[in-house]
């Protein structure tokens, strides 16, 4: 009557085994650190950056305790542990300094970071410890202020381009249009021409005012705004999709419960909790870049331009990627807000490897026109990045290329094919962005309420453990098994999940073991009804679990509604909170019905002539 079959004892087992494993790295600590990452997009981290850092420190005479390269997506990471802070100091500005001989033209970020301490075999399990929130293990906080005015200066140059679209669609002969400051300014050979142009362009641009801005030399010159409102729409759009890009570049990049908001009009926040290395924050924030299409000019007289060292009107200088010099057409063909997608992959003639665009309806009309008028030229691809641009590829154009679906190739591996597409899928921003605060709170400011916590959490166990088995004797005993179990069960799952622990959680963890014994209290009393009606001691066991199951299903059931919504609906510190307190509620139901009962019958279901139990006194009514 009360023996498990063979597969719920194994079960139980497993369960309490994968429980241990995945809630001891929490108890192991963590070790100083140096971690390097890459500051441009265009430099790599990979096993030779590790051989070199390996050698600076052997050179130097410092002994790390562990190296280790990481791969996160695209994005290398090395991280060497030493023994104490003085070390990691002092490894931390030799590295630096080795690395990055230009410090305001740095190629690689290197900073301090702690690292678990669990053993390699533990890691090598998969089993890594829970994330601390800002509030207990602090995390890196990030102010970044939008440059509204790039953003408007890249909306004038879209709508330059869509202007000489609209003029040459409608035969209007202009002499030129260009941006001028935040306003596009059009010429045109009389004032006919232009009176015919301005009544086009204010039925093609609702969003603009056009004004004549005076005659001179026989030119006739018409002067195009946005309204206020139009402006207002610019600015918040560019806002609302470098939140977007935000949260797609750390999501990519597997940083866990990210905090992204608006602040004020032109500014956000960016809080990385449980992330207590700079270097990987600034890592994903720094390298978000601006996307931009240009023509390359490779005539004759533009290349002797070149040689000379000179840069010729309309005409701008950049890089590739090897370090060679291009002068790129000042006009902007596309940027970053017509693409829709970039993902890598391989061209189906060459098998080379290729990077894939999709455009917007927008950005396939322009592409389609500009490659159709510009067969046999070079067409660059431009990322923005703290004010510099480098040229990520310059891709002669072979035909033209209707429908948004774009294919980039060129002397790339898989993997640059793998790092450009993160790129331009995540990083390409609306408008430039730049850190004005940073704040790093570190592991001391949290100690204080990880220990409270700690405390109020063990003490709470400690009351009920006392009560409970003051009560119920040895079944009180059982119960407080269950509770362990179920801590265990919760931590383990958390740490599985990588979720982020805060304050709120640890309030969680507290408010699930009065839950959970609020179970055991329905069991035991309801044993005690059995016992009290005259039952056998067995029958009174089993009944007592099987008629105790419904009442505590409903009771969950209900508690676990609210925690969904509060996760479904709750930021920040609510829905910590509502993670704790859901996993919480599942992990409670299966220690207090699964794996207490395992306990009780493994103990008295061998008994067959069992004649009492110790649950304490069982009171029974008085006879008349």
């Amino acid at each position: 009557m009360n023996r498990y079959p063979l597969w719920k004892y194994l079960t139980v087992l497993a369960a309490l085994i994968l429980g241990l494993l995945y809630t001891l790295p929490n108890f192991f600590g963590e070790s100083p650190a140096v971690q390097v990452s890459a500051a441009k997009s265009t430099i790599k981290v990979d096993h030779a950056t590790l051989g070199r850092v390996e050698e600076i420190l052997a050179k130097a005479h410092i002994t790390s305790t562990g190296n280790r390269f990481d791969m996160n997506g695209p994005v290398g990471t090395i991280r060497v542990r030493f023994d104490n802070t003085d070390v990691q100091l002092k490894a931390k500005d030799l590295i630096e300094k080795t690395l990055n001989p230009n410090p305001e033209d740095a190629d690689y970020t290197v900073a301090l970071n702690l690292l678990s301490a669990s053993p390699n075999w533990l890691s090598s399990l998969g089993a890594h410890p829970m994330y601390l929130g800002l509030d207990l293990r602090g995390g890196v906080h990030f102010l970044l202020q939008v440059d509204m005015q790039g953003a408007l200066t890249g909306r004038y140059d879209s709508i330059a381009n869509d202007v000489r679209s609209n003029l040459r669609n409608e035969k209007i002969d202009a002499g030129g249009v260009e941006r001028s400051g935040l306003s596009i300014t059009a010429s045109f050979n009389s004032e006919d021409i232009r009176n015919e142009a301005a009544t086009v362009l204010r039925r093609s641009h609702p969003d603009m005012t056009f004004v004549n801005s005076g005659d001179s030399g026989g030119r006739y010159s018409l002067k195009g705004q946005l309204t206020e409102t139009a402006v207002t729409q610019v600015q918040t759009h560019a806002l609302k999709q470098n939140i977007t890009t935000l949260h797609n570049r750390i999501n990519e990049l597997g940083v866990a419960e990210p905090i992204i908001q608006q602040q004020g009009s032109d500014r956000i926040i960016v809080q990385l909790p449980g992330v207590q290395d700079v270097a990987k924050a600034k890592e994903i924030l720094g390298r978000t870049a601006t996307l931009e299409i240009r023509m390359v000019d490779d005539s004759p007289q533009a290349q002797a331009a070149l040689a000379a060292g000179t840069v010729p009107f309309g005409l701008e200088r950049y890089t590739d990627r090897d370090g060679r010099p291009l002068l790129l057409r000042r006009q902007v063909i596309l940027t970053g807000e017509n693409l829709q997608d970039a993902q890598p992959g391989r061209d189906q003639q060459t098998q080379q490897p290729s990077v894939n665009l999709t455009l917007d309806a927008k950005g396939a009309r322009i592409f389609r026109d500009v490659t159709r008028d510009n067969i046999n030229k070079r067409m660059a691809i431009l990322l923005f990045e703290q004010g510099k641009g480098q040229v990520v590829t310059a891709p002669v154009i072979r035909s033209e290329i209707p429908g948004g679906q774009v294919q980039i190739t060129g002397s790339m591996t898989a993997q640059e094919a793998a790092d450009t597409s993160l790129l331009l899928r995540a990083g390409s921003l609306a408008a430039p962005m730049e850190i004005i605060e940073e704040r790093t709170i570190g592991p001391s400011l949290g100690a204080d309420n990880i220990a409270k916590g700690f405390n109020s959490t063990l003490y709470g166990f400690l009351a009920i453990a006392i009560f409970i088995i003051a009560y119920y004797r040895l079944f009180g005993v059982f119960s407080t098994a269950g509770l362990l179990f179920n801590i265990l069960l919760l931590m383990a799952v958390l740490s599985m999940l990588q979720a982020t622990l805060t304050l709120p959680g640890i309030a969680a963890i507290a408010l699930t073991l009065g839950m959970a014994i609020d179970a055991n209290v329905l069991i035991n009393e309801r044993i005690r009804e059995e016992l009290r009606a005259g039952l056998p001691p067995q029958q009174a066991i089993h009944l007592g679990f099987e008629r105790a199951w419904g009442t505590i299903v409903d009771s969950n059931l209900t508690t676990l509604i609210v925690g969904v919504a509060l996760l479904a609906f709750g930021t920040g510190p609510i829905r910590g909170f509502a993670v704790v307190h859901v996993i919480g509620i599942l992990t409670s139901m299966f220690s207090s019905i699964v794996g207490v009962r395992a306990v009780v019958n493994l103990w008295y279901g061998r008994k067959r002539k069992l004649k009492s139990v110790s649950i304490g006194q069982i009171w029974k009514p008085k006879e008349d």
